[in-house]
């Protein structure tokens, strides 16, 4: 399964410490060989000031070797930055925690920096000291020190590029702490910012590149950097399928990143059980998001494919179901490996079978039971029992009956009203009408070839630290 492993493809787009969980999942899953990851984690545990890490790695790599003097030049100048930076810092924390301080602080930050200049002589330069430790901590591999010290110099900071640099920091520190709720809050901030974006505003270091580009690479990072949130917070997959079937989004990952189908394709398919049994509590884009999914699948094969994708074409498109069945064995093994979808297998596998039985019911009034255990990959008893329960457990149990003397099911469905057809294959028409409509009154004259000659390299957003 190594062929089909994103994390090369994704990392590029991630700051250097988020990808040290991907890598060390790659030493768990054995995918490829251990001492090529363990160099490949060396290799970012350099750009950091987590010495002590970067050495435990080079004693791996080269056991028995003299550790080299270098890494203790770098252990002490990271202690004597520390010790400077925490001082400067915490001169300007005694004055904000002051409770009289507190009190006095307005959601004004102008006012704020008057009043803290006036009454502590404390200016703007020295309330940067708190992202320079927030920085430097967050290098240090101190994740939850570094998300206090920039969530304290954003409440009073004017600097919009250090604030958003400090966001995104803020945001990979609650991730890699497993903050997800303040995770997720910090994700739709950014998300806002991004799409609330005006041509003078600058995410990204280079500033001489077109706006609109510009504006692309920064909700590519986002895509990769909100997999994290959405596969690990409670409501991730629903909120994922919201976020990236917008017209916004699902344009980036067409034009950037078409890589990102694959757990697109995962979410839809991980929220259809619940979404189809629970449908007034769902959004209508999720409720039918397999079938804006499997539209973008289609127009973007091109570009990218893996069983998984391969499995809703095959079960949508082709109405193949021994192909699909052939691909669902393979996309088991693809989420099993995938950093992001490994704590879903189970839940893939019965939400896959649940969209099998739902399109082999559709087209088939009588079904044998033994047949469709085989099409699940269940053995006969495992079907029967799967079958049992997921007609108890959806709406399949209005329609469908089992007849356990012959073995199979029989479908009693009513003919769906010539209306009610027009209404589902126009559903929505109107809603993206109006958003063609707004997409073309916002955008500018002359900018309607900006990616013509858009740069191969992609950009990276100013986070606290660098990936490269």
């Amino acid at each position: 399964m190594a062929e089909y492993d994103l994390t090369k493809t994704i990392i590029p787009y991630l700051d250097r410490h988020l990808a040290f969980p991907l890598l060390a999942h790659l030493v768990d899953s054995g995918l490829f060989p251990v001492d090529d990851v363990h160099s490949a984690q060396y290799e970012l545990a350099q750009g950091t000031n987590m010495v002590d890490y970067a050495v435990s790695l080079f004693e791996q790599l080269h056991p028995g070797e003299q550790i080299p003097a270098e890494f203790s030049a770098k252990r002490e100048k990271a202690v004597s930055t520390n010790e400077r930076l925490q001082q400067e810092a915490q001169a300007v924390l005694d004055v904000i925690e002051n409770p009289d301080v507190a009190q006095a602080l307005r959601q004004d930050k102008m006012q704020n920096l008057q009043y803290l200049k006036e009454h502590y002589n404390l200016t703007l330069e020295q309330i940067r000291a708190l992202y320079n430790f927030g920085q430097f901590q967050y290098t240090y591999g101190n994740y939850s020190g570094a998300a206090d010290y920039l969530y304290h110099f954003r409440v009073l900071s004017t600097d919009n590029d250090l604030n958003t640099s400090a966001s995104w920091g803020k945001l990979a520190s609650d991730i890699l702490t497993g903050k997800w709720d303040q995770a997720l809050e910090e994700l739709n901030a950014l998300r806002e910012s991004i799409d609330a974006r005006t041509p003078s505003t600058s995410f990204l270091v280079n500033t001489n590149e077109p706006s609109a580009l510009s504006q692309l690479h920064s909700r590519t990072w986002l895509l990769h950097w909100s997999l994290f949130v959405y596969f690990n917070h409670p409501q991730g997959r629903i909120l994922l399928l919201e976020t990236f079937l917008t017209p916004t989004y699902l344009s980036t990952i067409q034009t950037s990143s078409p890589w990102i189908l694959r757990y697109l394709a995962t979410a839809s398919i991980l929220s259809r059980k619940t979404s189809s049994s629970s449908s007034q509590s769902t959004s209508t884009r999720v409720r039918h998001s397999i079938r804006e999914v499997v539209k973008t699948i289609q127009m973007e094969e091109y570009q990218y494919q893996d069983p998984i994708t391969k499995f809703l074409r095959e079960l949508y498109v082709e109405f193949d179901f021994e192909a699909a069945q052939k691909e669902l064995k393979e996309a088991e093994k693809i989420v099993g490996d995938d950093f992001f979808l490994s704590e879903f297998r189970e839940e893939f596998l019965d939400n896959a079978r649940y969209l099998i039985s739902e399109a082999y019911c559709r087209i088939h009034h009588r079904i044998d039971i033994g047949d469709l255990s085989e099409r699940l990959n269940l053995s006969r008893d495992e079907g029967e029992k799967w079958i049992v329960n997921l007609i108890r457990e959806t709406r399949m149990g209005a329609d469908a009956r089992i007849d356990l003397e012959k073995n199979v099911i029989e479908i009693n469905r009513s003919p769906l009203p010539i209306y009610q057809s027009v209404i589902e294959k126009t559903r929505g028409l109107a809603f993206r009408t109006q958003a063609l409509g707004a997409a073309m009154a916002r955008t500018p004259a002359g900018t309607a070839g900006q990616f013509d000659n858009a740069p191969e390299e992609q950009q990276q957003p100013a986070v606290v630290e660098g990936a490269r």
